[in-house]
């Protein structure tokens, strides 16, 4: 079979996410054979370095063989059991292990399939909470949220709700429950001179503000810490979510930590809240929770809002909200390997080499007269690609300049994808130091490419 059949045979049958079907009359779906490494192979014998962990899923490779002996292990003795009134070791053994690694104060873990489902269960846990303790007719709700401009935090309704890129929420406004959006710290807007810190610092004065006039009718502030990864990588200082939990706790509001897509390592932390030493009452974790395996999410959060739910039934105040795999038995296993590869590899002090490395990859990309800044965050490096470096006025987003990287860097075997205008790297663990620049090489020529007219 080649690339072409099974091209052909996908567009007959299949609609892909987060895509313009009609783009893929001009340039073809690539199938994949396997997977090895850092490496992907399509059925034409080309390769690619899977330079995005595969939608920022992968955290150790393709068939790591570690997470496919546990698979393997795990098929033999249970599949999947319903997770109301039941229960299986791994569950509960992945279960202890998030509890164990996760910020102190988080002990008691809800499961679910996906990340969107994550936010869901948090926004859903938070209203419930404030409802169980304020039953009291004529008392005030506590319905809203707050959240942060360009935000992202999942595709169904409730976590669109709380997101504020426009890609992906205009179309869908009318369905959508209003929320309290704020100003953020986005740093790429900080002023000549003005450090991260001094800028993060100076713009949680909006959210501030914001606690003070709502409080009251605010259930919690959902937001990613240190990365709004889908919102073009943007990036801001610990010290925003410092100022956060110290509000949060002074108005009465829950602080939600959606680490989806920055946990598991990818600022340099296991999770990015360890930065400022905070734990959220809610944190949401999929994405490398399995190593890029099997959809899994989870929903850390306290004793205090586990006990606002447990009662006699006769109250209803229990949370029904339920999943048909929630628990599924092999995903939780591979989320148990993933977990034990970074406590028995010492993962994140070697990711700090790795990092260190992709910042000397990332270092020629400043001078580019159409680069607007190289950021980086941990393990995750962004390129802003603009049409005017001084002033930063960016390209049009229909010229699609960074479609043009992407294209260029398939050719060259390397999986870019970028977000705009945004190149970003964000490779497994294990990619070696002459991938890392073989992957940068590429994004230059790439960019070179994009910017040439």
């Amino acid at each position: 079979m080649t690339n072409h059949s099974f091209s052909s045979r996908d567009l007959s049958v299949l609609w892909h996410p987060c895509t313009q079907m009609k783009d893929h009359e001009t340039f073809p779906i690539i199938p994949i054979k396997k997977g090895q490494g850092v490496w992907l192979e399509d059925f034409d014998g080309n390769r690619y370095l899977d330079a995005i962990s595969s939608w920022w899923v992968n955290l150790f490779g393709h068939a790591n063989p570690t997470i496919n002996a546990a698979l393997k292990d795990q098929l033999d003795t249970l599949e999947h059991v319903i997770f109301a009134g039941f229960t299986h070791e791994s569950a509960i053994k992945l279960a202890e292990k998030l509890v164990e690694v996760t910020p102190e104060g988080l002990n008691r873990c809800f499961y679910a399939d996906n990340g969107s489902t994550a936010v869901e269960i948090a926004l859903k846990m938070s209203f419930h909470y404030w409802r169980n303790l304020n039953q009291s007719p004529g008392q005030l709700q506590k319905t809203k949220f707050i959240t942060l401009e360009n935000s992202y935090h999942g595709e169904t309704l409730g976590a669109l709700a709380v997101g504020n890129v426009p890609l992906y929420k205009e179309t869908y406004a009318p369905l959508l429950m209003d929320v309290i959006t704020v100003p953020g710290p986005d740093c790429y807007y900080r002023e000549s001179g003005e450090s991260w810190a001094e800028y993060s610092f100076r713009r949680f004065e909006l959210m501030e503000s914001t606690l003070r006039d709502h409080a009251e009718t605010v259930c919690a502030v959902i937001i990613e810490p240190l990365v709004q990864c889908a919102g073009n990588m943007r990036m801001y200082d610990p010290v925003y979510l410092k100022l956060l939990r110290e509000a949060c706790d002074k108005y009465q509001v829950h602080l939600i930590a959606d680490e989806i897509a920055v946990g598991f390592g990818r600022t340099g932390t296991l999770f990015a809240c360890e930065q400022a030493a905070i734990t959220p009452d809610f944190m949401c974790l999929s994405k490398g929770l399995t190593g890029g395996y099997l959809p899994l999410s989870a929903v850390l959060t306290t004793d205090e809002i586990y006990q606002a739910f447990y009662d006699d039934y006769q109250k209803q105040t229990a949370f029904l909200h339920s999943h048909s795999y929630t628990g599924n038995a092999l995903a939780c296993r591979a989320g148990l390997a993933t977990i034990e590869i970074f406590q028995q590899h010492n993962i994140i002090e070697k990711n700090k080499q790795l990092a260190d490395i992709m910042a000397r990859a990332a270092a020629r990309f400043h001078d580019h007269p159409h680069v607007a800044e190289v950021r980086q965050t941990g393990m995750i490096v962004a390129i802003e690609m603009v049409k005017n470096k001084h002033t930063r006025e960016p390209y049009p987003w229909q010229e699609r300049r960074g479609l043009r990287v992407y294209q260029y860097a398939l050719s060259k075997g390397v999986l870019l994808r970028p977000l705009g205008n945004v190149i970003y790297f964000m490779p497994p663990y294990i990619i070696t130091e002459d991938e890392l620049q073989l992957m940068a090489e590429v994004a230059w020529q790439g960019i070179q490419l994009a910017v040439r007219d």
